[in-house]
């Protein structure tokens, strides 16, 4: 599925990378805005520190605390419950110039602690955090304060995520855009795969200016030359068989007449020749032409090897088949019989018994004699107009024929010698399943 759709999919992970990537720049920024905000804010911390030690040490009167924690907008918390619940459920930011965020624990300290006039006792500022407010929370082993800041608010990101949603917008959108340009090569790849499969009248042309359409409109254009070549090609030779078979009609008639036995067989063989001739340059015509339907239906092998016994014209004594009667092939009769045909006539004709065997291995039909090894690869003899030993009854098509047969049904031939017999083998491209009953 993804190698069908191999530039939708790299598009899509090269949006999925993008999107990756701005967020987490995004991310990694937030978390860098969001910090130095904190240690912005936490560096007043010395400021109240200063102002609680020299309360503690009694050189400020709580009047006199409660108005320079006025003046810097810090209000202490008085009430215990909301003291109890800041401290409990808000969230320290920082801690004497150390980074901490765990959630505070449950804390239960008395208000009314007393202290010491005469000692001097640490200090620990700590910043929380608690429904978006800012909250100084001074700790002292005799006495703690808890203090709402009213001049500054906790980090807030909506700035950063405004510029967030508006590139990804800009992102999905320009995405969407191309996948939206892309999609008429989906539509192409179709048309294209129908044409390839001999549909003619498919029309590539598309509305537009831009690459895919000029590219679409192009082969509209080539498939306009294609098609007139095909139709040439082919009225030319079908016009050359029907002119040639009326005169090979008439010296076959002509040849009749002749007293003399002997030229009157040449004369006939001759214009058998070019009869057979004719037959299988329509034939290949068909098969390359493309313009061939498959009538596939399943019919049983030993059916098909009688009809090709038939259509070569040789005793059924020189053929041995070894095939159950059970086995069926989905083929086009016509086609399939005449490769069966001429594999069983090269076999009996290059056999010094003139004898041959058919049998089938696993999904391989074999079609076996005896006789010298072949002299070139296969690849040489499945050529039009190629062959072994020349011969009068033979125009060198042959393998041709059914090497191109084969291909249609989705086989191939391959050859192997096997002791003294040569073994011509219809191999399958794909595993088949074949029906028995």
């Amino acid at each position: 599925m993804i190698k069908n759709n191999a530039v939708l999919a790299t598009v899509v992970f090269a949006l999925l990378v993008t999107v990756s990537s701005v967020s987490y720049t995004f991310y990694q920024l937030y978390q860098t805005n969001r910090a130095k905000h904190i240690d912005n804010i936490f560096s007043k911390h010395a400021l109240i520190s200063q102002i609680y030690h020299t309360y503690l040490l009694k050189q400020l009167s709580q009047p006199m605390f409660e108005a320079n924690l006025a003046l810097y907008d810090l209000d202490e918390i008085s009430s215990k419950e909301r003291y109890e619940k800041i401290i409990r459920f808000g969230k320290i930011l920082k801690t004497d110039g150390t980074t901490d965020d765990p959630v505070v624990s449950n804390y239960s300290a008395s208000m009314d602690i007393s202290y010491d006039t005469q000692s001097v006792h640490p200090i620990i500022t700590s910043m929380i955090e608690y429904r978006g407010k800012i909250f100084f929370w001074v700790e002292s082993s005799r006495h703690t304060v808890l203090l709402e800041d009213h001049s500054i608010e906790a980090y807030s990101g909506v700035n950063l995520l405004s510029a967030y949603g508006t590139i990804m917008t800009i992102l999905i959108v320009s995405f969407a855009l191309i996948i939206y340009r892309l999609s008429p090569l989906r539509s192409l790849r179709r048309q294209i795969a129908r044409f390839g499969e001999g549909e003619m009248s498919v029309s590539f042309r598309m509305e537009g200016s831009d690459e895919i359409a000029l590219i679409a409109n192009e082969l509209e254009s080539t498939q306009h030359k294609i098609r007139s070549l095909i139709e040439s090609r082919t009225l030319f030779l079908r016009n050359i068989m029907h002119e040639l078979k009326t005169p090979i009609a008439k010296g076959r008639i002509a040849s009749t007449m002749l007293a003399d036995e002997k030229q009157q067989g040449r004369f006939l063989g001759i214009f058998e020749r070019l009869e057979s001739l004719i037959g299988e340059f329509a034939l290949i015509e068909e098969i390359t032409s493309g313009n061939q339907h498959l009538e596939k239906k399943e019919y049983r092998l030993v059916d098909i090897i009688d009809g090709a016994i038939d259509s070569a014209m040789v005793e059924y004594e020189s053929v041995v088949c070894n095939i159950d009667t059970a086995e069926k092939l989905k083929v086009d009769y016509r086609l399939f019989v005449t490769a069966v045909k001429n594999l069983i006539d090269n076999a009996i004709k290059y056999s010094p018994d003139k004898q041959m065997e058919i049998s089938l291995e696993g999904a391989e039909i074999v079609f076996s004699n005896t006789g010298p090894a072949l002299k070139k690869p296969l690849s040489y003899y499945i050529e039009p107009f190629t062959k072994d030993q020349p011969t009068k009854d033979s125009f060198g098509l042959g393998l041709y024929i059914v090497d191109a047969i084969l291909k249609e049904h989705g086989y191939v031939l391959a050859y192997e010698r096997r002791g003294e017999r040569n073994c011509f083998i219809c191999v399958p491209l794909k595993p088949t399943k074949r029906n028995h009953k």
